[in-house]
């Protein structure tokens, strides 16, 4: 066993790996220069999503450890998609599988090196999957797997009753033939996934052993869901999108801004680039202190920075600030601030002909139930137009108001907010 720095010691820390093959024999791999791995992503949808972001960052893990990552988009198998236990997918045509591949493509190519030593390549199980011959497919393939193995897998027994075409039945032996070609054509031996994909994995590593008596690893990330064990996703049950028009920048950030306490030590390990030791003095000082939110504001921070960079994180942030009375609406970029202010809760009202007054307004964006209580909390003095105080119920916004290209800011108190949209 090798007895240099290993990266399955790293992984292992931050809670990545779920399964594995024999774990010894894995470390003592990793431990031997550097090891060709791959990881595969399917294009059943136009963007990649959370779950994939954990594929994404581990690839990176290990190709900045000194091994070799081939990233493979799965135009063949996109066409038929992974059984799930909800039922049959929907098959997509041709053109969308290989449009959506072309998002994909796009979407990795910034996470990884493609130069140097150990650069990272792109590859298309369509290009090795067209032209197979269904006969070569299962003189070649098929028959190194058992049918009894095939009906015992979860997914499988699961949809059983329900019914389960041989189109999915028979998926786990395209992805499983992928490990075979690669491992045959450029010396691959390590494949990971999700732990969904445990079963699909581990048959690949196996076909390797049948098919050419070679020795393959692989190992599984573990799925990750909130602290009473339901998924993560945006609002009730939608995927966390990678791309900025399926889901804005200003709504990925607050995700992670407002994960749950619990687990933000996990979510820091497995989505941030942060020592140990800043991960654990994040741990102790949110414990110490949670009302500061210091380890989701570090969470958010990093991980949108490695989404969708530096610069549009800073904005995020500034508008975050300006929100909530800490900088200056106007000088917000418009997108930035309409992504915030829907976010956050608006709604839109006529910007011609006669406009309305303030107590409308709040009534209208529901800071206020009625007419009465929006005077009240003006009298109060919790009511704010951009983050302006307001003391006259009389007033009506007039264009010199209007920030961001069509929007007024409404706030009641300090966390109470509301953008109105002029239309």
């Amino acid at each position: 066993m090798s007895t240099h720095a290993n990266v399955l010691d790293d992984l292992e820390w931050r809670g990545l790996v779920a399964h594995s093959t024999d774990r010894d024999a894995l470390y003592e791999h990793l431990g031997q220069g550097s090891v060709r791995y791959y990881v595969g992503f399917d294009p059943t949808a136009p963007s990649l999503h959370m779950g994939n972001l954990v594929q994404i960052l581990t690839a990176r893990r290990l190709q900045e450890a000194g091994h070799t990552p081939y990233l493979l988009v799965g135009g063949a198998t996109g066409l038929i998609g992974d059984p799930r236990d909800s039922g049959e997918r929907t098959l997509n045509t041709l053109d969308t599988v290989k449009e959506w591949v072309d998002r994909l493509r796009a979407q990795l190519e910034p996470f990884l090196s493609f130069e140097g030593d150990n650069a990272a390549t792109m590859v298309n199980n369509y290009d090795w999957t067209a032209s197979l011959s269904t006969i070569d497919f299962l003189r070649d393939i098929g028959k190194h797997f058992p049918v009894n193995r095939m009906l015992a897998r979860d997914t499988v027994k699961r949809r059983l009753e329900s019914g389960i075409s041989y189109t999915e039945f028979s998926y786990v032996l395209l992805q499983s033939m992928d490990y075979l070609n690669l491992y045959r054509d450029h010396g691959i031996t390590l494949q990971f996934g999700g732990s969904d994909q445990w079963g699909n994995l581990t048959s690949g590593a196996e076909l390797v052993r049948r098919a050419d008596g070679g020795h393959a690893h692989a190992f599984a990330t573990p799925l990750i869901t909130k602290a009473d064990g339901t998924k993560y996703g945006k609002s009730e049950g939608g995927a966390l999108w990678l791309d900025p028009e399926m889901l804005s920048p200003y709504a990925f950030y607050q995700f992670w801004l407002n994960v749950e306490d619990a687990k933000v030590g996990e979510l820091l390990r497995v989505f941030t680039f942060l020592s140990r030791d800043e991960i654990e003095s994040l741990e102790a000082q949110s414990a110490e202190k949670p009302f500061l939110r210091l380890g989701q504001k570090a969470l958010a921070a990093h991980v949108t920075a490695l989404v969708h960079g530096e610069e549009e994180t800073r904005r995020i942030e500034d508008a975050s600030a300006a929100l909530f009375g800490g900088g200056d609406l106007s000088a917000l970029p418009g997108t930035t601030l309409a992504a915030a202010l829907r976010e956050a809760g608006a709604v839109t009202s006529p910007a011609a002909g006669e406009r309305a007054g303030i107590v409308d307004l709040f009534v209208l964006a529901g800071l206020a139930k009625s007419k009465g209580e929006a005077r009240r909390t003006i009298g109060e003095g919790g009511a704010y137009l951009n983050n302006e105080r307001v003391t006259d119920p009389e007033l009506v916004p007039g264009p010199g108001d209007v920030v961001g290209g069509s929007w007024l800011v409404l706030r009641r108190g300090k966390k109470n907010l509301a953008g109105v949209e002029l239309v």
